[in-house]
């Protein structure tokens, strides 16, 4: 299903050698065809890679950086054609600016590189990071920005004629670089999955199809757990077992477990609706209708973090729970007005049949804190339109009321560039979810999100929680510096670096 438009290596660079030999040296290793060379600059004059030039292509970049006014401030670009002294066919500078940079800044670098040398006409590149601190580092995430960003989806199209480019990324120090690298290739395989996962049709990623993607991940070493309708029904789990009903296709559970440690496990849990067509409460445009495959990608979310996991052989206990349904319209499909029973045996009444996100992450959150007792819990769901409205897609929003899981999450997102921002969680919102004939009803008519988050908390009993409210991040219409257009496994990375984290501390 993707389409990798690139390849890429890491090499070390060859600081022993002559300026001269080691740039011809480097121009041989991308067998002589014509190359990109991609230096950096911070705003302070300080150019990276300079050891690696001849003294007339050093003195050409002085003269047009001064003649394009530029200040090496960070993402802006310098661009030389045919320079001195080189056999490449173009030089980019890449500004860095003056503070010290995260890894998502980094990636996002990486991204925008991969976004302007896409349509031109070199296709080897070479990139060099001598004389930058902590080189290896830099190198690595840099590399995995270009990565993230030149994934493509190719299942439904032809396959592309478009020519392969070649990177190769210099590091001083190319054992620790590399070493790095293929670590954050995990989490890109965790990150691929899930955009695989979110851009198929809904025809060919449904309950039954999701599973078989979890399954996969029994060669990894991960314990895969599938509960069908019947299953479901034993464990009295009403409210999943209702959003399904109305499909032919029925529902399931998928429990995904690496026990990379003996410690208490740490739950995931991903709303996996895998079309929504809002049940009788239908969606009416077609605007808005024709994105609901994707409404399945928190549940895609925590497999492809479990997977990121798994190759990494990360010493974390980390168990993913994933409730999974289509909530369609049928002569079987749940009414506004009907009462389920959830497993942990409270009664809602279903006032509105496109709230159904919360529904079947109810009796996941039951069913994870029940069978696995954990230590914290963090769920993941594309559930609120309101969640847009106030936050946009800049940032995830977060509900808990746990100060420290809210530290440590926020201080994650902000490393990789998936930024959170917390969002009130108080028992007014909760107020508005009383029901007249049942324990609580699916709906408020406030703050959505917030009130959505008060529903969930009802379920977790006294675990540690957190909800993160990924509506509007699983896809991108317009692409950003992580990926192209479509979906982004927004989330993989930032739970990634949290749990790794957490293995680190424990």
């Amino acid at each position: 299903m993707t389409k990798f438009p690139y390849a890429l290596g890491l090499v070390a660079a060859a600081i022993a050698l002559p300026a001269s030999a080691e740039t011809y040296q480097f121009t041989s290793e991308l067998k002589g065809h014509p190359t990109t060379l991609v230096l950096f600059q911070q705003q302070d004059g300080a150019l990276y890679g300079q050891a690696s030039l001849p003294q007339a292509t050093h003195n050409q970049i002085l003269r047009a950086a001064e003649a394009a006014q530029f200040s090496g401030k960070q993402g802006q670009k310098l661009e030389i054609l045919a320079p001195n002294g080189i056999k490449s066919a173009r030089l980019v500078v890449m500004g860095l600016g003056d503070d010290a940079l995260t890894e998502g800044e980094i990636n996002a670098l990486g991204g925008q590189l991969a976004t302007h040398l896409a349509a031109l006409p070199e296709q080897q590149v070479g990139v060099l990071t001598s004389g930058i601190d902590n080189g290896a580092e830099f190198a690595a995430q840099f590399a995995h920005g270009i990565e993230l960003k030149s994934y493509r989806y190719t299942r439904y199209t032809p396959e592309s004629t478009a020519e392969t480019k070649h990177y190769q990324v210099v590091a001083e120090n190319q054992q620790s670089a590399s070493a790095r690298h293929a670590a954050l290739q995990a989490v890109e395989a965790g990150v691929f999955m899930a955009r695989d996962m979110t851009n198929a049709t809904a025809g060919d990623m449904y309950p039954g199809s999701f599973a078989e993607q979890a399954e996969s991940l029994r060669k990894l070493g991960v314990k895969v757990t599938v509960l069908d309708r019947k299953e479901l029904e034993k464990l009295n789990m009403g409210a999943l077992v209702g959003v399904g009903k109305g499909s032919e296709r029925e529902p399931k559970l998928v429990v995904a477990h690496w026990q990379g440690s003996d410690e208490a496990p740490i739950a995931l849990v991903g709303k996996g609706i895998t079309f929504d067509s809002g049940g009788y409460n239908i969606k009416a445009t077609g605007t808005s209708i024709i994105y609901m495959k994707s409404d399945m990608a928190g549940a895609a979310t925590v497999l492809g973090t479990v997977k990121a996991m798994a190759m990494q052989k990360v010493p974390v206990n980390v168990v993913a729970v994933m409730p999974l349904a289509e909530n369609m319209v049928s002569e079987r499909a749940l009414r506004p007005g009907d009462v389920v029973v959830t497993g942990q045996g409270t009664t809602v009444e279903v006032t509105n049949t496109d709230a159904e996100g919360r529904l079947i992450l109810a009796d996941a959150l039951w069913y994870a804190r029940e069978q696995y007792q954990p230590q914290m819990i963090v769920d993941v769901a594309t559930l609120t339109g309101s969640k847009v409205r106030a936050l946009g897609r800049e940032f995830t929003g977060l509900f808990s009321d746990d100060s420290s899981m809210v530290t440590e999450l926020t201080y994650a997102g902000e490393r990789v560039g998936e930024k959170l921002w917390r969002l009130p969680l108080a028992p007014a919102f909760g107020d508005e979810l009383k029901s007249d004939i049942a324990d609580m009803k699916n709906t408020g008519k406030s703050a959505g999100a917030s009130v959505a988050a008060m529903f969930l908390h009802a379920f977790v009993g006294d675990a540690r929680w957190a909800h993160l409210d990924i509506a509007g991040d699983a896809l991108t219409s317009t692409g950003t510096d992580f990926a192209p257009k479509g979906a982004t496994g927004h989330g993989v990375r930032l739970l990634s670096y949290w749990l790794t984290e957490q293995a680190e501390t424990q």
